[in-house]
Protein backbone atom coordinates (compact mmCIF):
# COMPACT_ATOMS: atom_id res chain seq x y z
CA UNK A 1 0.00 0.00 0.00
CA UNK A 2 2.68 2.31 0.82
CA UNK A 3 5.36 1.01 -1.63
CA UNK A 4 5.49 4.04 -3.85
CA UNK A 5 6.02 6.67 -1.37
CA UNK A 6 7.77 9.49 -2.45
CA UNK A 7 8.49 12.96 -2.90
CA UNK A 8 5.58 14.33 -4.19
CA UNK A 9 3.47 12.59 -1.10
CA UNK A 10 5.66 13.84 1.37
CA UNK A 11 5.41 17.41 -0.01
CA UNK A 12 1.42 16.86 0.51
CA UNK A 13 1.75 15.47 3.88
CA UNK A 14 3.90 18.92 4.47
CA UNK A 15 1.47 21.20 3.45
CA UNK A 16 -1.31 19.62 5.07
CA UNK A 17 0.42 19.59 8.49
CA UNK A 18 1.58 23.44 7.96
CA UNK A 19 -2.04 24.37 7.20
CA UNK A 20 -3.68 22.07 10.31
CA UNK A 21 -0.90 23.58 12.68
CA UNK A 22 0.29 26.80 11.21
CA UNK A 23 3.62 28.38 10.88
CA UNK A 24 4.19 29.58 14.43
CA UNK A 25 3.01 26.10 16.16
CA UNK A 26 5.20 23.62 13.79
CA UNK A 27 8.67 24.68 15.54
CA UNK A 28 7.38 23.23 19.06
CA UNK A 29 5.81 20.43 17.56
CA UNK A 30 8.81 19.53 15.59
CA UNK A 31 10.84 19.79 18.99
CA UNK A 32 8.48 17.73 21.45
CA UNK A 33 8.27 14.91 18.34
CA UNK A 34 12.41 15.08 18.28
CA UNK A 35 12.11 14.73 22.15
CA UNK A 36 9.59 12.05 21.94
CA UNK A 37 11.77 10.24 19.58
CA UNK A 38 15.00 10.61 21.66
CA UNK A 39 13.26 9.24 24.87
CA UNK A 40 11.72 6.38 22.77
CA UNK A 41 15.70 5.53 21.85
CA UNK A 42 16.73 5.89 25.17
CA UNK A 43 13.92 3.20 26.07
CA UNK A 44 14.63 1.16 23.36
CA UNK A 45 18.38 1.20 24.28
CA UNK A 46 17.84 0.20 27.85
CA UNK A 47 15.37 -2.81 26.89
CA UNK A 48 18.05 -4.19 25.16
CA UNK A 49 20.39 -5.43 28.10
CA UNK A 50 23.53 -3.56 26.91
CA UNK A 51 25.13 -2.89 30.01
CA UNK A 52 26.49 0.36 28.44
CA UNK A 53 23.13 1.98 27.63
CA UNK A 54 22.13 1.13 31.56
CA UNK A 55 21.86 3.95 33.81
CA UNK A 56 25.27 3.79 35.46
CA UNK A 57 23.55 5.54 39.16
CA UNK A 58 21.95 2.35 41.55
CA UNK A 59 19.25 2.78 43.41
CA UNK A 60 19.89 3.24 47.02
CA UNK A 61 18.50 1.51 50.03
CA UNK A 62 17.54 2.76 53.26
CA UNK A 63 18.04 0.33 56.52
CA UNK A 64 15.80 1.64 58.40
Amino acid sequence: MFRNFGTPELLIILLIVLVVFGGRKLPGLFRQLGASAKEFKEGIEQGTGDPEAQPSETPETSDS
